[in-house]
């Protein structure tokens, strides 16, 4: 039997019955390029109501690093209490591995190894790679990543990715995510480790955050496989924002809750609330 959806028409409707709130950050408080102000209204609000406000988010940088590209888009501080990334909960994996690193990503996530005393070198010479996005993901594809993945298959080397999404709107545009080198490098026969959304790492760190004993948590996200999976996983309620990175595959359903409830159960999935964009 499908659960039921129910649609909601303001977070306000339902945040006093949660103590804590863990809300996607890329989809939901932005697009990354600019940020959603109905959404960062209605966090800064449930705060004000009493539930802690925590951004969950698998960005491969640190939470400091994301904290500035929030302040750069404008979106307050009194709109979250902490965030945690997938990149903090990355950290504490390459921390117990080698230090002889193969990074696969921009250099602007190399903050991901600030004060890790890492060798970052090439693949023959590595023992472990960290992913954190493509080299240019406004120009390549996983597919360009096919002769790279051959050779460190081909020594076996463990990943780490650094975030496990697999696409993100940047804009309109759909932009790949480390996920997605992960998910080939897995098809290999190859290890990977993943620490974020919806893996329990994060989610660990996260609930360290909050006061002891237990915390009702409403987990808000629009990634059915990260955000909606992570917060089943937990054992959380979740509003599903139906008017994010699944927004072409849904748009069938429209929205209606039910339909949407069938295709979240047709992935094994349930959510309790749902809006197009949070408000």
């Amino acid at each position: 039997m499908v659960q039921a959806l129910q649609a909601i028409d303001r977070l306000a409707d339902i945040a006093g019955a949660y103590g804590a709130v863990f809300c996607d950050v890329w989809g939901v408080v932005h697009d990354g390029v600019a940020q959603n102000p109905p959404a960062v209204a209605a966090l800064a609000e449930a705060r004000r109501g009493g539930a802690q406000v925590i951004l969950l988010t698998n960005s491969p940088r640190p939470a400091e690093g994301v904290r500035e590209q929030l302040d750069a888009l404008g979106v307050p501080r009194d709109a979250y209490d902490a965030i945690v990334t997938s990149g903090d909960a990355t950290r504490a994996l390459i921390s117990a591995s080698s230090r002889r690193v193969f990074h696969i990503g921009t250099t602007r996530n190399e903050d991901l190894f600030d004060g890790l005393n890492l060798e970052l070198l090439e693949p023959e010479q590595a023992d472990l790679v960290v992913a954190t996005g493509l080299f240019d993901d406004e120009a390549e594809t996983p597919d360009d990543y096919a002769a790279l993945l051959d050779r460190i298959a081909a020594r076996d080397l463990p990943m780490i990715c650094a975030n496990p999404d697999i696409v993100v709107h940047r804009g309109e545009r759909l932009i790949y995510c480390a996920g997605a080198i992960a998910k080939v490098y897995a098809e290999r026969g190859q290890v990977v480790h993943l620490a974020g959304k919806p893996h329990p790492p994060i989610y660990d760190v996260a609930r360290s955050l909050l006061p002891k004993g237990d915390v009702p948590i409403l987990c808000i996200g629009d990634g059915m496989f990260t955000d909606v999976k992570g917060a089943n996983t937990l054992g959380a309620d979740c509003l599903f924002i139906s008017d994010g990175i699944h927004r072409d595959a849904l748009a069938e359903a429209g929205d209606d809750p039910a339909r949407l409830a069938e295709a979240l159960a047709r992935e094994g999935l349930t959510a309790r609330f749902v809006q197009p964009f949070l408000r």
